[in-house]
């Protein structure tokens, strides 16, 4: 098979979908894909710039990076602008039209992509096209006729399955694939607690309750912190990762808490230790985002059960798609006491603990890169 995964991402970049990408490609090539990543030409953040993909995401050459001449305008109009999206994402079809108009044997190919803003564009030249679906825009029946000419279609959770079926979309065209883990980082079996602790400088006392990735609002990080009023002054709540303006908002809604620390982002070879360190994992997602009640397949899910540490997280759809009474604790989405409750049950019951962390860790085997690709790969196999 050979694939052409189409990606208008910044690479590497310190956000969760580059990595989902690059252990995917990974992943693709280790069963025998002849892969390609194509990806646009972005000027990168000062300190990723000139960072070697395979080494800063730890996985192995086996597929092929091209990267296109795009015109980037982050000059111009700058990165956060609400335009630069936009006009960078228009540059990258140029580009990559050129590109695919002088592709030798486009029919060999078949193309992968996850920005369904490129469909139009790849279905001018196969009708091979696959779209990883991530997301849904709000305006989907004018995106309709691009999903339904998709050869096929992985959705990442089975609610958003659901929501493309509703839209009409065939079932048998869509696989539900969950995201996954690289048990080998995540494992760690020599690495005790303690020893995770003073690796990181952290306390050996105080009882850990960690949470890893960004801070936005449907990630619910801001209930976490809004839980510490609940808990004892022997718990500690970190949080690992975010952007530095986030970071900064963060540090000031919780300098009023002794409790709470604010790490900040950290390399991703890094969080398995934080990871190790923590006597509870936290994944507090919000209830009032579509994206966090149906959709979301979080990494840091997969990443938290293969570490082998007990769960809290959220009761809502799209996370006991992956999450039971048997591998975490429930909390109610949104509700900052509950969280501390179902925090505090964790703490007080080791032998509880014990249980939901040995299970989840089990349960975590069944989610590897590895697995997620063969079953795509099978989906996808043209006949």
């Amino acid at each position: 098979m050979k694939l052409l995964y189409i990606a208008n991402a910044r690479i590497p970049t310190e956000k969760a979908h580059g990595l989902q990408i690059m252990k995917m490609c990974e992943a693709f090539g280790l069963a025998g894909v002849d892969l390609t990543l194509v990806l646009p030409g972005r000027t990168n953040t000062k300190e990723l710039n000139a960072v070697n993909p395979f080494e800063y995401y730890q996985v192995g050459n086996n597929f092929k990076i091209k990267t296109l001449n795009s015109f980037d305008p982050v000059f111009l109009i700058g990165r956060r602008s609400g335009l630069y999206i936009k006009f960078q994402t228009l540059f990258f079809i140029f580009s990559l039209f050129v590109q695919l108009l002088f592709l030798k044997n486009k029919s060999e190919y078949i193309f992968y992509v996850r920005d369904e803003q490129l469909l139009p564009l790849l279905h001018l030249f196969s009708d091979r096209v696959v779209w990883e679906a991530h997301d849904l825009p709000q305006n989907r029946k004018l995106r309709l006729s691009w999903w339904r000419r998709c050869y096929r279609m992985v959705a990442i959770s089975r609610g958003l399955k659901k929501v493309l079926v509703d839209l009409g979309l065939p079932a048998e065209k869509i696989l539900v694939a969950p995201d996954a883990v690289d048990l080998a980082e995540f494992a760690l079996p020599n690495l005790t607690l303690e020893q995770a602790r003073q690796q990181l400088s952290l306390s050996l006392t105080k009882k850990l309750i960690v949470y890893t990735g960004h801070l936005y609002p449907w990630k619910g990080a801001e209930v976490l912190v809004n839980a510490s009023r609940f808990l004892s002054a022997d718990d500690l709540i970190i949080l690992v990762g975010g952007t530095d303006t986030d970071v900064a908002r963060f540090r000031k809604k919780s300098q009023h808490w002794s409790n709470v620390l604010i790490i900040g982002p950290k390399p991703h070879q890094e969080i398995p230790v934080y990871l190790k360190a923590a006597d509870v994992l936290v994944l507090p997602n919000s209830a009032k985002s579509e994206i966090s009640r149906t959709y979301t397949s979080p990494l840091k899910l997969f990443e938290y059960m293969a570490a082998g540490r007990p769960v809290v997280a959220s009761d809502l759809p799209s996370l006991r798609e992956v999450l039971n009474e048997k591998n975490c604790v429930f909390c109610q989405a949104d509700n900052p006491e509950s969280l501390a409750e179902a925090v505090d049950l964790v703490l007080k019951n080791k032998e509880h603990a014990n249980q939901i962390a040995e299970q989840s860790f089990l349960d975590s085997k069944k989610y590897t890169w590895g697995n997620r690709a063969e079953n795509i790969i099978n989906f996808i196999k043209f006949p």
